[in-house]
């Protein structure tokens, strides 16, 4: 089989994109991938040059890639691991070690890191398994990710909150929302989402129409070091199933999953698809304990993890 020639070139190339018809050199493909990241981030008006930015980073290929494309582009990017405890393997151990070792080859960056359990006295898995819910261990671990990147961001200044998020991980996630018809959470997905109270920081996940073999291949020929296990709790969630699925479409129907999910956001843009419109600014006061903004009465959802054991 004859080898792969840059679309570019005429040189070796490292990628194929089907999609885009391209086929690119490691030079090429690394000038490439951050400059659709920008056209993201311009088109959809994410953040600007001024804006300081906090990276939520795991250690895997996605967040690390974009980590590393928003410092090349210039932006002040830092980053934030939340180290969550999960002993399977020393997974949590060795997720940060990962993104230690990539803040520490690159001046500019900043690493926060937060502990859970030496912070607040247990780690996920523990905290799930006290109430009962080992089975909704993931459900546990985002509303405690969601806490302290929102606590950090709005202590720190920054202005926004930047996800590795990829294509592949919002097509997954709005078949199983149109699977479930859970219109509150379809409402809400988008590549930018507003901040909704003075205490809370805008996200943005510029990598959302990026494939999730494109963000890999770029963390391959930029030798970045990711961790390639994924989280031991996240091995039979749906999402997984989901992605599996449009794997195999994709491999029939190429485009689909950008088709799926760009064209989802086109039609709400359009008014196509409406949902029902609440402004959550009055659903929303300041927890009696850590003053984050919260839609229940007394503590917010976070404190109340720390407060009632089950």
């Amino acid at each position: 089989m004859p080898a792969m020639k840059c679309s570019l070139c005429g040189e070796l190339a490292v990628i194929n994109m089907r999609r885009h018809k391209l086929r690119l050199c490691a030079p090429h493909f690394l000038d490439w991938f951050p400059k659709q990241v920008l056209l993201s981030v311009q088109k959809l008006e994410m953040f600007t040059p001024r804006d300081r930015l906090l990276v939520a980073v795991s250690g895997g290929k996605d967040s690390l890639a974009l980590w590393d494309v928003l410092l090349r582009l210039g932006y002040q990017a830092d980053g934030l691991y939340i180290h969550l405890g999960i002993p399977d393997n020393g997974y949590s151990d060795d997720s940060l070690r990962h993104v230690q070792a990539f803040a520490a080859t690159r001046p500019d960056a900043h690493l926060h890191v937060v502990d859970v359990a030496a912070t607040y006295g247990e780690s996920v898995p523990q905290v799930g398994r006290r109430r009962h819910r080992a089975q909704k261990m993931c459900s546990v671990c985002g509303l405690i990710k969601r806490h302290l990147m929102n606590q950090i961001a709005f202590d720190g200044g920054y202005a926004v909150i930047a996800t590795g998020h990829n294509l592949d991980d919002e097509a997954a996630t709005l078949l199983g929302n149109a699977l479930h018809w859970e219109t509150d959470y379809m409402a809400r997905q988008s590549p930018v989402m507003p901040a909704t109270h003075p205490k809370m920081t805008r996200k943005v996940k510029p990598l959302a129409r990026m494939y999730e073999r494109e963000s890999a291949a770029y963390a391959l020929v930029r030798g970045i070091d990711y961790i390639e296990d994924e989280c031991p709790y996240s091995v039979d969630a749906k999402s997984i199933l989901y992605k599996r699925l449009f794997n195999d479409i994709e491999e029939r129907s190429l485009g689909a999953k950008a088709q799926f999910y760009l064209q989802f956001l086109q039609a709400k843009r359009d008014g196509r698809m409406t949902f029902p419109v609440v402004d959550p600014v009055h659903l929303l006061r300041e927890c009696d304990r850590c003053g984050q903004p919260t839609s229940a009465p007394g503590l917010c959802a976070f404190c109340r993890l720390w407060s009632h054991p089950s």
